[in-house]
């Protein structure tokens, strides 16, 4: 799970910023706040962030979004580094940025922590926290030097000294013992690359091979819960497509037949909804449809682009919901503008339903940014789940939580508390001068 998370010069972000999933004494749905009993903790299931347009949520995003895939992939030798700084001040163009991660994994607290330039890894620290002790498995200091000043059997370890001083300047020496098949910290990169899920506005369903196999768990639950939320589907499957429609060139065609393994599917385009099997070294292809009935109870089939855009969001957010109400799974969901293409009521029965799989054992939470402020509610939310994003005169954005708000009465409508402006987090905005317009006079 993520406890906390802190950055500094990224984009928009000038100063130090801490998104902390730290539950407060408040005790609002605390039925469904997973309890730590080791270091005596709750850690939040979900974190709603509200601000304006231009406001940085985005930038919060992308902020994970960087760290990630700086974490997962390997560096090219003389590549450098996509770090966005704060450009407002001339300043922050020499200083690193830098990126603090506190995690709870298998039950242990780690704090991983990078700062870089567009061309070096300024410093990077892995620390394990056990009960009030703190071990920093390995530091890597402005000189280059990695050292394991708090573990002998690291320090003891002549392949990890020989990936130490092998590490690149512009790559993480985290990266470097994973991609050398080193297992010491794997868990933490783990973490990001499997366990930190993160859905833009733009991010597209890519497991359509499984929705085309009928009687598959994904396939049933999608049936069921789109047929639920008064999509007018009733039901999905496939169709197939002759393989030489298909504009597909030849030696592509003989490059996929190569690396394709026998029985395996693989998907052509995420546009069309096409995917491509191999079975006894040939090549088929076959598209996601939709199922609609017509007034006498026929089955009408749909190309999944006739379908609108809040279904295909749809298609983009519900595995990610079914994974986060799976007991058995233990994963970080981070979703820009969930609410886009959606109906507010459609967003809150999303919403409604992982609160209801949530309990003091939940280890998945759910990070979403919104301009929904239908959501502003204290029936749905913990104060201390709802932050605003907000920019200042000098271009700089902070985050603050509901939470930090003294005297807020549990039954508080807090939702016209924001729109009123007394909690942040909402645009300035000024009326139009526009030529026709009867605003020019009423400008403030």
């Amino acid at each position: 799970m993520l406890v906390n998370f802190t950055f500094e010069n990224w984009q928009s972000f000038r100063n130090k910023t801490t998104l902390s999933l730290v539950a407060s004494r408040e005790r609002q749905h605390s039925e469904r706040i997973p309890k730590n009993t080791k270091y005596k903790i709750g850690i939040l299931p979900v974190a709603a962030i509200y601000g304006g347009n231009a406001s940085g949520k985005t930038k919060l995003f992308n902020a994970l979004a960087f760290a990630k895939k700086f974490i997962v992939r390997v560096t090219q030798p003389e590549s450098s580094i996509a770090r966005e700084y704060f450009k407002l001040d001339n300043e922050c163009a020499k200083k690193p940025s830098k990126f603090t991660f506190e995690l709870l994994v298998d039950d242990i607290f780690y704090e991983f922590s990078f700062a870089v330039t567009n061309s070096h890894v300024i410093e990077e620290k892995l620390i394990k926290i056990i009960g009030n002790k703190e071990k920093i498995l390995y530091h890597r200091t402005q000189n280059k030097k990695i050292m394991f000043p708090d573990d002998i059997t690291l320090q003891k370890d002549q392949r990890l000294q020989f990936v130490a001083e092998g590490t690149r300047e512009n790559q993480l020496f985290l990266t470097n013992t994973v991609d050398q098949k080193i297992e010491h910290f794997k868990k933490i990169y783990d973490w990001f690359k499997y366990t930190l899920i993160l859905i833009s506005p733009n991010t597209s369903f890519d497991i359509f091979g499984q929705l085309m196999q009928e009687g598959l768990t994904l396939n049933e639950k999608m049936n069921n819960t789109l047929t639920e939320l008064d999509t007018g589907i009733t039901r999905l499957g496939s169709e197939n497509i002759p393989i030489e429609n298909l504009p597909i060139p030849e030696n592509i065609k003989t490059k996929i037949l190569e690396e394709l393994p026998e029985g395996d599917s693989s998907l052509y385009s995420l546009e069309n909804r096409i995917v491509l099997t191999k079975n006894n070294g040939v090549l088929s292809a076959k598209k996601l449809v939709a199922y609609h009935k017509s007034s006498t109870g026929k089955d009408i089939i749909f190309d999944l682009e006739q379908e609108s855009a809040g279904t295909l969001r749809m298609f983009d957010l519900l595995p990610g919901l079914f994974s986060l109400c799976d007991h058995n799974t233990s994963k970080v969901f981070v979703i820009d503008e969930l609410d886009r293409c959606l109906h507010t009521l459609l967003t809150r029965t999303l919403l409604e339903t992982f609160f209801a799989s949530c309990s003091q054992k939940t280890c998945s939470q759910l990070l979403f940014t919104t301009h929904d402020a239908l959501l502003i509610d204290q029936k749905l939310f913990r104060r201390d789940e709802i932050w605003v994003a907000e920019r200042d005169k000098q271009g700089c954005t902070s985050l603050i939580s509901f939470g930090e708000y003294k005297n807020i009465r549990f039954d508080k409508d807090i939702r016209k508390s924001y729109l009123q402006g007394h909690l942040g987090g909402i645009p300035k905005i000024r009326l139009l001068n526009i030529p026709g317009s009867k605003n020019k006079k009423n400008n403030k």
